[in-house]
């Protein structure tokens, strides 16, 4: 990754529900030592997330009519977020479960491109020393605290990024109960957006799809998960979008049936007909396939072995069960 980073604002804004307190800031962030270094180790792990869903505004959403006036020059960088943290306060108020949250809000420049940024920090219990001074002396004692933010090696739970030249949203967030119906906060509330699956949820769900119709025609879906994810390894190679439908050709080539029933369980998916995926995440994903047998032995085996019947085959037995032999193998090694 090691994208260069620029914040060119920040501001932190504290919704406290277990407190009742609500602190709105009025003044920006100094970017500097603890916070810069908080930042940017978030934003980085935020914005190259393989969650990431891909949002679209509404026409009529009303961040967008805020966030162009922003980029304009026409409402401040204070106001614009203090609008952000007022439709989240009035949303989670009518949540079944009242989290509280601290609410960052960063101008940024990402690998010269200007983003605008949202992160939901949602409050961590945690333990925290807390010195007393007491007639006696002082006493040094361990309180709960309910507002404890995520530290460097957690990810923030909720978040989204827009880029002010094209205006596409980059987001993750949670469903929540409002006002007793499921809704997202960040993107049904506050950015008034539509969105496609992410790249995970993306290759998950072709995965899933491709298993289901191989065991609805009788065939090995180990076999058929290992050829989908040898597909996604090769056509990253040279490409970062993956067309599911593309997928499915491949790998269902010499049956017309499985092809069409394969189509239209993508089609009733609601997935895009194309993807971006990250080649890293892509690789690291598909490189290996583990297996499970109902008698509790796991196999990790590397995705190129399951096309080569020198170092893996399956076997299907007269009397219904399966074998593998595992061929060519020079040593054991114990983990």
């Amino acid at each position: 990754m090691n994208s260069l980073i620029i914040i060119n604002k920040a501001v932190l804004h504290i919704l406290d529900f277990n407190s009742g307190v609500t602190v709105f800031s009025d003044k920006e962030l100094t970017i500097e030592n603890s916070v810069e270094t908080f930042l940017l180790k978030h934003i980085e792990k935020a914005y190259y997330d393989q969650n990431l869903k891909l949002g679209v505004f509404y026409e009529d959403s009303v961040f967008k009519e805020k966030f162009n006036s922003y980029i304009n020059e026409e409402l401040n960088f204070i106001d614009f977020s203090r609008y952000i943290v007022e439709v989240m306060y009035n949303t989670i108020s009518k949540s079944d479960k009242m989290e509280s949250t601290d609410l960052l809000v960063c101008d940024l420049t990402l690998d010269d491109e200007r983003f605008f940024a949202l992160f939901k920090c949602n409050n961590r219990i945690g333990f925290i020393h807390q010195v007393i001074q007491t007639d006696e002396g002082i006493k040094n004692d361990i309180i709960n605290n309910f507002a404890i933010m995520p530290n460097l090696t957690q990810k923030i739970d909720e978040y989204a990024f827009i880029s002010a030249l094209s205006q596409t949203i980059k987001f993750v967030d949670k469903k929540s109960s409002i006002d007793g119906e499921e809704a997202h906060i960040i993107a049904d509330y506050i950015l008034e957006c539509s969105f496609t699956a992410s790249p995970k949820t993306t290759m998950e769900t072709v995965n899933l799809i491709a298993k289901k119709v191989a065991e609805n025609h009788g065939r090995n879906s180990v076999e058929t998960i290992t050829k989908a994810k040898a597909f996604i390894a090769e056509n990253t190679q040279v490409s970062e979008y993956l067309e599911p439908m593309n997928l499915g050709k491949q790998i269902f080539s010499d049956s017309p049936i499985m092809q069409e029933e394969y189509f239209n369980e993508i089609k009733s998916s609601g997935l895009a007909d194309t993807i971006k995926i990250d080649r890293d995440f892509a690789l690291k994903k598909t490189k290996s396939h583990k297996i499970k047998t109902d008698t509790g032995i796991e196999i990790n085996i590397p995705v190129d072995y399951f096309q080569n019947k020198d170092y893996v085959e399956f076997i299907n037995n007269p009397d219904g069960t399966l074998s593998i032999n595992l061929k060519n193998i020079g040593k054991l090694i114990n983990k």
